[in-house]
């Protein structure tokens, strides 16, 4: 399992009053160790805003075959980062096309997304 996200400290945050850099990140981490407590062998993938964000995410798809991959909602809104979000997509497509293809809508219910398209306990 990948999951892919922007880094929380270059989310603006600015919309999201009770949330802070920190609290997001603990969310990511709490997932990510949610997922691993399931038995899902869980690989995490944080990116900028800007042009690397493509590279690490290739070669995050590279480095090995995934059976599910997350994208979280940071890189679906604002509606700026729709360029990037399109980018993630295409990558996805392109270098791991077998894999199912999930959404989170809170750095919060990563592993619900998850168990939607993977039987997971």
């Amino acid at each position: 399992m990948l999951a892919i996200g922007l880094d929380p400290s270059f989310a603006d945050l600015s919309a999201f009053p009770t949330l802070s850099v920190d609290l997001v990140r603990a969310y990511i981490d709490d997932q990510i160790d949610r997922l691993r407590a399931n038995g899902l062998d869980t690989d995490s993938c944080l990116v900028d805003r800007g042009e690397s964000a493509e590279r690490v995410i290739e070669q995050a798809l590279q480095s090995k075959r995934y059976d599910c991959i997350v994208i979280g909602a940071g890189l679906r809104q604002p509606p700026e980062l729709l360029p990037l979000f399109e980018k993630v997509i295409n990558l996805v497509h392109q270098l791991a096309p077998h894999s199912r293809i999930a959404f989170n809508s809170t750095p919060a219910d990563t592993l619900e997304a998850v168990q939607r398209w993977m039987a997971v306990d």
